[in-house]
């Protein structure tokens, strides 16, 4: 597979062990070692060396980090050494997260109650975005790389694709947005909206900070553009626009189906054994909120804490591990752990 291009800029060279550690990293590399090491104190240069490898190695990486804090800086320090390629910061999004439960002696169900900071979601998305779109991408990620996300597949199978000239239904450009979570905001323009003003459709992708004019003549695509998002001025003219699904959870109608399907069999086993053991008021609960669940699912195409049903909504057999943000990776890249 051809290389990607890193370009890297620093304003300085890489001087005393540097350049040897940068030699006998990429070469481990091209010989296929699976795992190196490099040792260095704090301050000793070793992202700078890294950044040389990466750009020397020319595939896309994934820098593990064991804190929010130490991505932050890694983040920082790398965007500045390949300010023109995709460097991309990948964390939790939940500034408080209180997961949901349940006490059966006083029939309590405390919901689960979540604080989701928006702008690192926007930093998730625009992660999984970049690495569909190319290959000169680095993530800094912490141990969230690990945690369940979307299928990849079905993620970029739902992206919609609008070209210059395309010959398409203004209703049908609407639909598809709605199916990938967009939802129509025609007073407040915010991130994973769009607006419709007569022929003219303005999406705010959920991954960016700028927004996509689309202006139709008719049923044809006259015009695209990339706009901003405050004052509405065009900053650029697009042949091509590509919008990616505002969430990672999507899925077709096809497999929402076959997953309600399946999620229905599991609970009547799951109330089946709560009622041969008297738990009557968890088996209540348990009914009740599954059933609500898919009736939002079936209704508007997801549910608070969709994660939940991930495996139904995948295929995947019990005890079979959930798709990641390595599976957004292609088979060849490269993973940098940072353990100071």
């Amino acid at each position: 597979m051809p290389s990607a291009a890193f370009d890297l800029q620093a304003p300085f060279q890489p001087a005393g062990d540097q350049p040897k550690a940068i030699a006998e990293l990429s070469r481990g590399l091209e010989q296929g070692e699976r795992f190196q090491t490099l040792l260095g104190v704090t301050g000793s240069g070793k992202t700078m060396t890294m950044a040389n490898v990466i750009k020397h190695h020319g595939r896309p990486t994934l820098v593990l980090s064991h804190n929010k804090t130490l991505a932050a800086q890694l983040y920082g320090e790398l965007k500045s050494f390949l300010p023109h390629n995709a460097v991309e910061y990948f964390i939790s999004y939940y500034d408080y997260y209180q997961p949901e439960a349940y006490v059966p002696s006083t029939d309590t169900y405390i919901e689960k109650d979540a604080s989701i900071n928006e702008d690192i979601d926007r930093l998730r998305l625009r992660a999984t975005s970049s690495l569909m779109e190319r290959d000169d991408v680095v993530i800094v990620a912490t141990v969230s790389a690990i945690y369940g996300l979307g299928d990849p597949v079905q993620y970029k199978e739902q992206m919609v694709t609008l070209t210059k000239g395309q010959r398409i239904v203004r209703d049908e450009i609407l639909r598809s947005l709605v199916k990938i979570q967009y939802s129509r905001n025609d007073v407040a323009f915010e991130r994973g909206t769009f607006r419709v003003r007569g022929d003219t459709v303005e999406i705010f992708p959920a991954y960016e900070e700028q927004g996509v004019r689309v202006e139709m003549w008719g049923d044809e695509v006259e015009r695209i553009s990339k706009i901003n998002v405050l004052t509405g001025e065009t900053i650029a003219s697009l042949d091509r626009a590509a919008v990616y699904p505002a969430k990672h959870f999507v899925t077709q109608r096809p497999t929402l189906e076959r997953a309600v399907t399946l999620i229905r069999a599991e609970l009547q086993e799951r109330l089946t054994l709560l009622r041969e053991q008297a738990k009557l008021l968890e088996a209540q609960r348990l009914e009740s909120r599954t059933n609500f669940d898919i009736e939002m699912m079936l209704e508007i195409g997801t549910c608070a804490g969709i994660e939940n049903y991930s495996r139904h909504l995948s295929g995947r057999a019990a005890g079979e591990r959930p798709a990641c943000l390595f599976d957004y990776f292609p088979e060849d890249f490269l993973v940098v752990v940072d353990e100071s």
